[in-house]
């Protein structure tokens, strides 16, 4: 597996099924976790439908060095990289499951990260080639699952979390998007996806509800303008709901690492 000596902590943002806001969870994440004092980048794994140019507001390429390496594009204080400043956005990426693979790798091992405490991966949706590549190849810290209280929805993110245990991913918890739906002219909130699937997935398999997150017009507004939530409204409920889930993630990487420095033997010189 590779090492990553420039990155501290690389977490995986997943979800089983497309349609869940995982990206725009992604994004928001990693600027929140930038808010908090730490230096983050963020990493569009979606080969096949990069969003992240398109949420961050980023419309440059990223500038080459040696004729090789790629220097992240800083975009609202976080380092970026993405397929999608590479190539044309209405370019299709026909590729079979190796050459993405393989590209997931590059984009991860030829940008030059500036020491960053904290990679976010936006993964692309379900359990496939990316997914593998990154468990396999990748010294991945952690994973967050991101749903929908929807049964659907549930069904699949059991599956991301069963792939994840499969090859020895943590998975950190789970966040529950779209949680209740507010009403943009009278505030009514609503359940229109159900009610309580995050909390069931998280008893489940003794993992934590890190949060819940409203379908909120503002949050969809807000990231397709390319100034996401926790840039357009910092001080506003749904930016202090973000930032409430990267203290819970940062809080549970600290301990993951003091859990993990345990396990050496301590080593103690006797004079005899």
């Amino acid at each position: 597996m590779n090492s990553l000596p420039n990155i501290k902590n690389i977490i995986a943002i997943a979800s089983g099924k497309g349609g869940v806001g995982k990206s725009t969870t992604a994004v928001n994440l990693a600027l929140a976790f930038a808010q908090e004092g730490a230096r983050t980048g963020i990493l569009d794994a979606d080969i096949y439908g990069p969003s992240q140019p398109l949420m961050l507001g980023v419309t440059t390429r990223p500038e080459i060095k040696d004729k090789k390496i790629l220097l992240p594009i800083i975009a609202h204080g976080i380092q970026s990289m993405s397929i999608g400043y590479l190539i044309d956005e209405t370019s299709p990426m026909v590729w079979r499951g190796p050459m993405v693979s393989m590209a997931l790798q590059q984009l991860l091992n030829d940008t030059q990260w500036d020491n960053l405490d904290y990679l976010v991966i936006d993964l692309p949706p379900g359990t496939g080639d990316i997914q593998l590549t990154l468990a396999q190849k990748i010294p991945v810290t952690g994973a967050v699952i991101v749903t929908t209280p929807q049964d659907l929805a549930l069904l699949d993110a059991r599956r991301a979390y069963e792939m994840f245990r499969k090859v020895n991913v943590p998975v950190l918890g789970v966040i529950e998007n779209m949680s209740i739906h507010i009403c943009s002219q009278c505030g009514h909130q609503e359940s229109i996806f159900g009610r309580g699937g995050g909390e069931q997935l998280a008893k489940q398999y003794a993992i934590e509800l890190l949060g819940e997150l409203p379908l909120d017009k503002d949050i969809r507004e807000q990231t397709d303008s390319g100034k996401p939530t926790v840039i357009a409204d910092p001080a506003g409920a749904n930016a202090l709901l973000y930032r409430d889930i990267a203290r819970r993630i940062m809080a549970k990487l600290a301990l993951q690492g003091q859990s993990e420095s345990g396990k050496f033997p301590t080593i103690v010189i006797k004079n005899d």
